[in-house]
């Protein structure tokens, strides 16, 4: 998951590139972008470079685009599926339910690397961060919230994280769902998450990642709609690249960069 405008041949597309299998595709989806041809050969070119000869294009712009069986071919065939920035909620309204995320499953549980960058970003999560102001301070009924695909379990994301200065929107969402992990990624920045639920990161940023599940001052449910909440206390990680983050057990896993820090947190007090 990207933060998006990450370097076109640098490292993070690299590293995904690599994960894809040698004599298979990427899918490349295009849904969120309202410029999908010009998406679509811009990152053609870039995993060229990098090495992926064969990127298809999948520019599903309605739902019944989505029950194309050439499409779920690719899909099923692919070595690893990006989705482009635009409107997350593009993507989820128009993939759910439809073959083609059928197909994505299908492909995410055979071990296929999927991707996405900015609102391709957002949507993996269970639950999406579709909208909220930006450098505003947490104030209830200011972000809106939907399912996402669902990839990743228990956690919210956010992008272009420090650039639009939006700790205060995730901690807003977070004081709505303060069982749910924040994870908020800068530009240039990605993490990779493994099967064993561990995150590492990449890029020249940095991901920032808020934990409320101890939080046992909160008033999401009684605060009137615009006034600033109350949400404490939180756990806060600053990780740049090369870092690791344990998303089972919430906490990094350079114990030496981190000595102080409690694996088990309490859900409630």
């Amino acid at each position: 998951m990207i933060g998006g405008h990450e370097e076109p041949r640098g490292e993070i597309l690299a590293r995904f590139g690599d994960m894809v299998q040698k004599g298979q595709a990427i899918a490349l989806l295009t849904l969120a972008t309202e410029e999908p041809q010009a998406a679509f050969q811009r990152y053609r070119e870039n995993f060229r470079h990098l090495g992926v000869p064969v990127v298809r294009h999948i520019d599903a712009r309605t739902r019944e685009d989505c029950s194309d069986e050439q499409g779920v071919r690719i899909l099923e065939e692919a070595g690893g599926i990006f989705f482009t920035g635009g409107d997350q909620l593009r993507i989820t309204s128009v993939l759910g339910g439809t073959p083609y995320e059928d197909a994505l499953r299908r492909a995410h549980l055979r071990g296929a690397a999927i991707g996405g960058t900015s609102a391709g970003a957002s949507a993996m999560s269970a639950t999406m961060l579709v909208g909220g102001a930006d450098e505003e301070s947490a104030r209830r009924g200011t972000v809106r919230m939907c399912p996402g695909l669902g990839l990743l379990r228990d956690a919210v994301v956010d992008q272009h994280f420090a650039q639009r200065g939006r700790i205060n929107r995730l901690l807003a969402a977070l004081a709505q769902n303060p069982g749910t992990l924040g994870i908020g990624i800068d530009e240039d920045t990605a993490v990779l998450v493994r099967p064993d639920e561990e995150m590492e990161i990449l890029g020249s940023g940095t991901v920032t990642v808020l934990d409320a599940r101890g939080a046992y001052v909160g008033d999401a449910s009684e605060a009137a709609v615009d006034v600033p909440l109350r949400l404490g206390p939180v756990a806060l990680w600053a990780l740049p690249q090369g870092s690791r983050f344990d998303l089972g057990r919430r906490m990094a896993t350079h114990n030496d960069a981190f000595p102080g820090q409690h694996s088990e947190v309490p859900a409630s007090r």
